[in-house]
């Protein structure tokens, strides 16, 4: 058998505990504190065989070195790796993000004229030398491979001979390691996975104003066959259910996983006044509903759009640039399908603990879908849920709308046509952001709602199939990967069978 090899990253000491949002894989302590994940926010970009995988690297616990973990298929080299701006998320989530709008009824006796729907429209790390890492050396079991540096990430690469091999080193080198670790790592050992961690410069990170550092994203590129994210190794550091939230860029179509149940969120439904002050928290639980609904084991689409328009707009679409520094540089060359700057980006979102998600995540492409439009349904009033559509045009939207409540002097009005208020400006669309740290189990979801609240069909209930339905798909026991792991550091997963 050849040697399984690791790629280690040590991050340094953190002047301040900072929040965990964006972790794949699992940490280890030099101290004895705990060092808890809550939530992990990833963009893959693919066409044909490459994936792009960028994630950041916040953690939660103390203020002491410690070491995150991450499989990779082999050993990173430094042309494959670079880090990114620290708000490379926050435009792509605000675009993605479930939003709310507010409608007035338009005067039913005014005649509009017709009128055209309206569209919207980092730097790579230089190589350095290494940083010096005397105080790691090998063991019988373990081997330095390699060593390099990025943005203020120090890298080792380990090899080991076998799967209790990385926990006998890190044991040595004083790291405590989470219950269940040599357990969780066995499957990926079997399969010849590497294992990817980094050492944080402390000097070369970004200070935080109220203490502590941001670590910078980190972005890798890979060719592989099998398109594939790992979650279960991200539940050892898990006190409780985790969020995570998958941003997945193709130059064409929208994409849905193949191994676990599809669900659409809820759409087009009416709130009350009162959802303006907790937006996040009403979208938290609805999506809790939806999730519990759908049996557990899902994943939830709430968004697939063209990178090029949206409507309404709780932020400007992305642009070329923005694409381009998520992975577009890296995708193809002369024959790329990507087009005019122009991609679909579907976000997928989960909330699991470990009696839920016990596989890698495989995506497969989907047929496009169109849904939380103002547009109107087969039986009055706006459509609700996803239907099939020649673009992708499906995001999570609510509204508060406002019944008109002046005189009616026509003989015929026209009920039911919103628009901007009587007078003044329309207020902006609102995203439901941060949603790992809303409250949540405190807002009645019923008591929020002037709609009716959606049924949401388990896995196999009849009409629960294909996008005209909540749910998509049950997968078959052929699209089903023999044994997955988890959350593996969305890193490692996702940068499965990358060879060189």
């Amino acid at each position: 058998m050849r040697p399984v090899m690791f790629a280690l990253g040590f991050l340094g000491a953190l002047a301040t505990p900072a929040l965990a949002l964006g972790f794949c894989g699992f940490y280890v302590s030099g101290s004895s504190g705990a060092i808890t994940n809550k939530a992990t926010r990833v963009a893959l970009m693919r066409q044909g065989t490459r994936t792009v995988l960028t994630m950041s690297n916040d953690y939660d616990g103390p203020a002491a070195d410690f070491a995150m973990i991450v499989p990779v298929p082999i050993v990173l080299q430094q042309e494959n790796v670079r880090t990114l701006p620290h708000d490379v998320f926050n435009h792509l989530e605000s675009v993605t993000a479930p939003r709310l709008v507010e409608y007035w009824e338009q005067d039913p006796c005014y005649r509009p004229p017709m009128r055209r729907p309206r569209w919207g429209r980092g730097e790579a790390a230089m190589p350095t030398a290494a940083a010096p890492m005397e105080d790691m050396v090998d063991s019988p079991t373990v081997r330095i491979e390699a060593r390099f540096t990025v943005g203020e990430y120090n890298v080792l690469v380990l090899s080991a001979t076998e799967s209790t091999g990385l926990e006998t080193w890190l044991r040595a080198n004083h790291y405590n390691i989470p219950n269940g670790a040599a357990e969780a790592l066995a499957p990926y050992v079997r399969e010849q996975w590497t294992f990817f961690v980094a050492r944080v410069d402390i000097a070369r990170a970004e200070r935080r104003a109220s203490g502590g550092v941001r670590l910078s994203p980190l972005r890798f590129h890979y060719d592989a066959p099998e398109f594939r994210l790992p979650v279960r190794l991200g539940l050892l550091n898990a006190p409780q259910a985790q969020d995570l939230i998958v941003y997945v860029i193709h130059p064409t179509s929208r994409f849905e996983v193949a191994n676990y149940h599809n669900a659409f969120v809820p759409t087009n439904l009416t709130v009350t006044n009162s959802v303006r002050s907790h937006f996040g928290e009403f979208y938290a639980r609805l999506f809790d509903y939806t999730l519990d609904a759908s049996g557990g084991r899902s994943v939830i689409t709430e968004y697939a759009w063209s990178t090029g328009s949206c409507d309404p707009c709780p932020s400007p679409p992305l642009d070329a640039s923005e694409l381009t520094v998520l992975g577009a540089d890296v995708l193809g060359g002369a024959d790329t399908s990507y087009h005019g700057g122009v991609m679909v980006v579907t976000r997928l979102h989960t909330r699991y603990d470990r009696s839920t998600l016990s596989e890698d995540l495989i995506f497969r492409e989907a047929p496009p879908i169109a849904g939380g439009r103002e547009t109107p349904g087969t039986r009055g009033g706006v459509e609700q849920g996803a239907s099939p559509s020649g673009v992708n045009n499906f995001q999570a939207r609510y509204a508060i709308r406002h019944p008109w409540t002046g005189p009616i002097t026509c003989a015929h009005p026209r009920r039911g046509v919103w628009g901007a208020p009587p007078r003044g400006v329309h207020p902006h669309p609102v995203a439901a952001r941060d949603l790992a740290e809303v409250p949540r189990g405190r807002l009645s979801l019923r008591a929020n709602l002037r709609s009716p609240l959606p049924v949401v069909r388990p896995p196999g209930a009849a009409g629960g199939s294909g996008p005209h339905g909540s749910n998509s798909h049950e997968p078959t026991q052929g699209e089903r990967l023999a044994g997955g792991a988890g959350l593996a550091g969305l890193l490692g997963a996702v940068l499965r069978r990358m060879r060189g």
